[in-house]
């Protein structure tokens, strides 16, 4: 019973869909589909993901949330509960979200101290090209806003998977999907007229969005698409780093596992498509297709911060609204992400909830001030195998994003699809205790995707990864 109490649980299927959604919806969704839909064509990139989401991200999502329930156990544990040879492989998945949460509080942070900018109306300072580098690179107001975030962070896990999680994605869930449409919305009614006279509309940035770009779609850039859609699917969907086996393991045995799957499909793939809504409109009507070239950081805390200021007087709120919009997505991931590694402590070491709180935040808070440090006092560039030139939170993001999760993924399927089978995976999906016998769709779907598809498209984009493709 003690074990049980220190886990806790979902106290229904709403709550456990709202947490997993509020996981998938993180700073992965906001900033970085709308740069991949515009960089990959607009429409062909959301075509080609949709048609992911419901085949691969279907699969991997799954499987992820079938196990956590099957073995109410965190990823530590739970991959050596279905065969003990395994295991090794719960250990990679928990390193996962051990190297991930330092670096995501501090971006958080980054996020925080934008938000609050826009709040007390500063937020004209923030359009400078300098503003952004210059504040990273301090050595005392990034480490500040990293803790009041991570402090955040820490408040909600240590409440509780009931009191804490699920209560807070019932308030924040909502709000969000509320911000970003009502965002959406006003980003298409924009319109401007540069100094050339050229004047673009918001719902001109809407088809250069929306619609397909063929034009000079080869089957090299098309591989290119694949390859970048499943990659977002790993950011969308938060699988492969042990979240979503931490948030089976707190569903009850009588939830209807297939219903709860397809809304957290639905939900996030509706958000990462209103994200595109919210930017490409807004960063196409003030700083043309140029502008959309912006990825990552350079998009979030370079390229709207102008696209706001232009926008006169009515920027100032909006920028306010956008960056709460990002801070509640980014909170509802690394909530998630510390999650999973308090309830992998509380598991393997059958220790509390808030022993294992305070234990990930000492982590956190240590590793996030190296990483902080790491854009002045440790500051040093290194190539990584994408040709990508980086510092210290590159290389964690790169280890963790690039090369851990894809080795993850890639054993959980070959476990599933060859070792312990698909049919444990579909007979827990399909498990009731209520009345009505479940049924799970695209079953033979999902047969094929875990034992052969899904592995080898894995495979691919791990080689593209480490720069072999």
């Amino acid at each position: 019973m003690k074990e049980k109490s220190n886990r806790g649980g979902f106290t229904g299927s709403i709550g456990f869909v709202l947490a997993a959604a509020g996981s998938a919806v993180g700073l992965g969704n906001i900033w970085r589909f709308p740069y991949l839909a515009a960089k990959d064509g607009g429409g062909i990139f959301i075509v080609v993901y949709i048609i992911l989401a419901l085949t691969f991200g279907f699969t991997l999502l799954t499987t992820e949330i079938a196990i956590g329930r099957k073995t109410g156990q965190s990823p530590l544990t739970a991959y050596g509960r279905l065969n003990e040879k395994w295991k090794f492989l719960g250990v990679i998945a928990s390193i996962v979200p051990l190297v991930i949460i330092p670096y995501y509080c501090l971006i958080g942070g980054w996020v925080l101290k934008y938000f609050t900018a826009y709040l007390t109306m500063q937020g004209n300072a923030l359009k400078e090209p300098t503003y952004f580098n210059d504040f990273i690179s301090g050595n005392v107001a990034p480490v500040i806003f990293m803790l009041i975030y991570m402090a955040a962070t820490f408040f909600i896990v240590y409440k509780g998977v009931d009191k804490g999680i699920e209560k807070c994605s019932r308030v924040l869930m909502p709000i969000l999907i509320f911000i970003i449409i009502a965002i959406a919305i006003f980003s298409m009614t924009l319109s401007y007229t540069d100094a050339d006279g050229v004047t673009r509309t918001g719902l001109e940035g809407v088809k250069v969005y929306l619609v397909p770009d063929l034009k000079s779609m080869t089957f090299q850039s098309f591989i290119e698409v694949v390859i970048d859609a499943m990659g977002q699917l790993f950011y969308s969907l938060s699988v492969a780093m042990g979240i979503m086996i931490t948030y089976g393991s707190y569903v009850k045995k009588d939830t209807n596992l297939m219903k709860s799957i397809n809304q957290i499909e639905i939900f996030d793939t509706v958000v990462a498509v209103l994200a595109g809504m919210v930017i490409i409109p807004a960063v196409f009507t003030f700083m043309g297709r140029e502008g959309m070239e912006a990825s990552g950081p350079g998009l979030m805390f370079v390229s709207l911060p102008k696209v706001f200021d232009a926008m006169g007087g009515i920027g100032m709120v909006v920028g306010m609204v956008f960056f709460l919009l990002v801070l509640f997505a980014a909170l509802t991931s690394s909530v998630s992400i510390m999650e999973a590694i308090v309830s992998c402590l509380i598991d393997k070491f059958k220790i509390g909830r808030k022993k294992a709180c305070w234990i990930v935040l000492a982590w956190s808070v240590v590793v996030g001030f190296i990483v902080c440090l790491g854009y002045n006092v440790f500051y040093f560039e290194k190539t990584l195998p994408n040709g990508t030139v980086a510092q210290i939170l590159d290389v964690l993001d790169y280890f963790s994003n690039q090369f851990l999760m894809p080795i993850v993924a890639i054993g959980t399927c070959i476990l599933v699809g060859w070792v312990i089978k698909p049919k444990t995976i579909i007979d827990e999906v399909e498990r009731t205790d209520g009345e009505h016998p479940i049924k799970m769709r695209r079953k033979g779907l999902y047969i094929v995707m875990v034992k052969y598809v899904a592995p080898i498209m894995l495979f691919v984009l791990f080689l593209s990864a480490l720069g072999l493709l």
